[in-house]
């Protein structure tokens, strides 16, 4: 070991101490209008950021411009023939609240199908790295190659007004997200199908083109519109969000932002979630040689595994009950494929995972997240390569990201910069020496 690393290693036994007395014995002592254990913890519920994009609302689930989800699933306009609406006339509503016409919505699509095409610098670029690389790791290079054709960039550095930050950082999130489903399926064909490109249809909706370029069936299609539409948003403050709104609050424009808000994104505790699921679950399946067992069954696995472990996929920081993100694709699940033995391990997992919790005290929400359904329906599909479903999150948060920086530049909104403590005052202030 060098002598900096074990120096290192020598002070981070020292100070690790300090923090957890700090956190444990004195995390409720305020420190002006907070706790010193919402200083340490992350500022986990400091109320200090501002979206009108999407409310969490403990429960209700995520409201989007003031709508649960089932709201907007009903309201927005539909994609004729499908289920699910129109990714477009999501954005649409996203950015103005207001229920777009189905003229409003083929205006937007007219607007991405202008926009989309990508450069092909791009493709040379994403050919160019190991083909095991990560796809968020393509993706995210992918955006950051874009940052060249930045409107706003070029038009700061031409002396642009402040109120109109927001007109340049609108056209560049045109600009990008036309071009996020071809990107994205890309990085899938080329990475997992041989290389076999499908080129883009442009007849076709946001999420009908993206099922197109992926290769698959319908009704895949209403699965890329609803996905993309319940990862979009999620108030302000978790990692992908909050990253992308601090870049930009430095006036880096949208695709530092965006590329950013990705490399947050793909943090196992963040966007990985749902993989980690579904790697437990095909666990679960193998332990019990692939049979669909009874529900007794599953409870004795259950109280089992709680034994020395967690159960993926239940419980949420803020909600309290099932995440209505989770109840839309578990419909969606019971109408089109009821009978998948993944689905029915799922499904008996919701009826007896909850009250077990319960009865343990394991979890101040017991209920499902959204991360419990999401990669079953895409391994059903043929999407079987976990690390891809992180790049498919990334498609949906960008649009409620966009929208929300759109608004951060419009009303003029700061450069975020919040204000540290060093150890030694946290313990002044804890021991009551200031």
């Amino acid at each position: 070991m060098s002598l900096l690393k074990e120096k290192l290693k020598e002070k981070i036994s020292i100070e690790r101490p300090r923090t957890e007395k700090l956190n444990k014995e004195f995390g409720n002592v305020k420190v002006d209008e907070v706790t010193i254990g919402q200083i340490i913890g992350g500022m986990r519920d400091i109320k200090s950021l501002v979206t009108d994009i999407s409310y969490l609302d403990p429960f209700e689930g995520i409201r989007f411009r003031g709508l649960t989800i089932p709201e907007v699933l009903e309201k927005l306009p539909k994609v004729p023939g499908a289920e699910m609406p129109f990714v477009e006339g999501f954005f649409y509503f996203l950015l103005t609240g207001d229920i777009p016409t189905e003229t409003e919505v083929e205006d937007v699509h007219q607007e991405f199908n202008s926009r989309k095409t990508v450069p092909d610098y791009v493709f040379k670029i994403i050919r160019s790295m190991p083909i095991d690389s990560h796809p968020m790791t393509m993706f995210a290079t992918a955006i950051m190659s874009m940052q060249k054709d930045s409107i706003f960039a070029k038009k700061y550095h031409e002396n642009l007004k402040k109120g109109d930050y927001w007109d340049a950082y609108f056209e560049d999130a045109m600009n990008l997200l036309a071009k996020l489903p071809e990107i994205a399926a890309f990085i899938y064909r080329l990475k997992y199908r041989n290389g076999e490109i499908i080129p883009g249809d442009p007849n076709l909706d946001f999420g009908g083109n993206f099922a197109h370029m992926m290769g698959i069936a319908k009704p895949y299609d209403d699965i890329a519109r609803l996905y993309f539409l319940l990862h979009s948003d999620h108030e302000s403050g978790n990692v992908s969000a909050h990253t992308g709104h601090l870049v930009a609050s430095a006036l880096s424009d949208m695709y530092y932002a965006i590329s950013a808000m990705l490399n947050g994104l793909a943090g196992p505790l963040h966007g990985l979630a749902n993989e980690e699921v579904l790697r437990w679950l095909h666990g679960v399946m193998d332990s019990m040689g692939g049979k669909i067992p009874t529900e007794e069954e599953m409870k004795a696995f259950v109280y089992k595994t709680l034994e020395t472990g967690v159960i993926p996929g239940f419980g949420h920081a803020v909600l309290r009950k099932t995440d209505p993100r989770y109840t839309a694709q578990r419909e969606f699940c019971l109408k089109h494929l009821p009978e998948d033995p993944l689905f029915k391990y799922v499904d008996l997992l919701y009826k007896v995972v909850p009250n077990i919790l319960l009865e343990k005290g394991k979890a101040k929400n017991p209920w499902p997240n959204v991360d419990a359904q999401s990669g079953v329906i895409q391994w059903y599909y043929g999407v079987k390569e976990y690390e891809f479903y992180t790049v498919l999150f990334g498609v949906g948060r960008a649009l409620g990201v966009c929208s929300n920086i759109i608004w951060a530049r419009a009303l003029g909104y700061p450069l975020e910069r919040p204000k540290s403590l060093t150890t030694k005052m946290l313990e002044d202030i804890a021991f009551g020496k200031k």
